[in-house]
């Protein structure tokens, strides 16, 4: 598996992997089909996923859970995680594997919950990320999108947005659980700070992302954070990286890429640099005092 997390979906669309998006305010929809036995990854979730799978097995992996999408199955995931991924081809049909990756934005997932206008005691109780199957009239409904995929540039923005508000009430009215799983999306509860940030700070996330993730504003955070660590976090997150990726320069056999991927860090210069600003020395050094 590669070391470096792929953001998602703005990853997608650059080299290599170059994969034909739909794109309107608010949401995006990629297209992926591939044709090998397996394939792994890791990627960092920038907005909520609705992944559905068409072809071949798709495993996604949060922390201790693991989560087997099949043909016609789908997952709902929230934002600002990160999840491994393994997906294996069919081989009755030449190792093809293909999902279509819906990317919601919050405020489009609240202009949904607005337009259901569902009462307040749907929020009481939490919905656990299930694997759905899908209904044939959804199936129907995502075979209808392939077309578009031919030529994206051409397809009206106004277009997708109806035709992603379509799917969400299909998908709503068809299984309950995955309607409370939209509605908690926007409705995150109140973490502690320490545990949110001890969990992810390796993970390629921002301040907004860890804000986010604690269920607290941006500013709420940050107050709280020092109030906590009497350290900025962004101070913080960079120091406990670096003193991560000089634990595994030290102590194993890792290139400083795959240590700078896997604290966290998304350029190796940028690593190199703020490493050597905070230790006086690069990390290649680092490594040939060890050897």
């Amino acid at each position: 598996m590669e070391c470096k997390t792929l953001k998602v979906p703005g990853g997608l669309e650059k080299p290599p992997y170059l994969l034909s998006a739909l794109r309107s305010e608010g949401l995006t929809v990629v297209q992926s089909c591939s044709y090998v036995a397996v394939k792994t990854g890791i990627m960092f979730l920038e907005e909520h996923l609705l992944l559905v799978v068409l072809k071949g097995t798709y495993v996604i992996r949060f922390g201790k859970q693991e989560y087997t999408l099949k043909k016609n199955q789908m997952v709902l995931l929230s934002k600002s995680i990160v999840v491994e991924y393994e997906k294996s081809g069919d081989p009755v049909h030449g190792n093809t594997s293909e999902c279509m990756m819906f990317f919601l934005k919050d405020d489009f997932v609240r202009e949904f919950v607005r337009k259901i206008d569902l009462p307040a005691k749907n929020l009481e109780q939490l919905s656990p990320i299930l694997v759905n199957n899908m209904t044939q009239r959804l199936i129907g409904f995502i075979q209808s999108l392939l077309p578009y995929f031919n030529e994206p540039d051409k397809i009206d923005s106004g277009l997708i947005e109806l035709k992603m508000l379509e799917l969400l009430y299909g998908i709503t009215h068809t299984d309950r659980k995955l309607l409370q799983q939209l509605l908690q999306l926007d409705k995150q509860a109140t973490c502690d700070i320490s545990q949110v940030v001890e969990e992810n700070y390796l993970s390629p996330v921002s301040i907004s992302d860890l804000a986010y993730l604690s269920g607290r504003s941006l500013s709420s955070f940050k107050r709280d954070f020092k109030s906590t660590y009497n350290i900025p976090p962004s101070r913080w997150l960079r120091q406990r990286r670096l003193r991560k990726a000089k634990e595994l320069l030290s102590n194993t056999d890792m290139s400083v890429t795959d240590v700078c991927y896997i604290t966290g860090f998304e350029s190796v210069s940028h690593f190199s640099k703020v490493y050597k600003s905070f230790y006086g020395h690069p990390p290649s050094l680092q490594r040939r005092q060890l050897a």
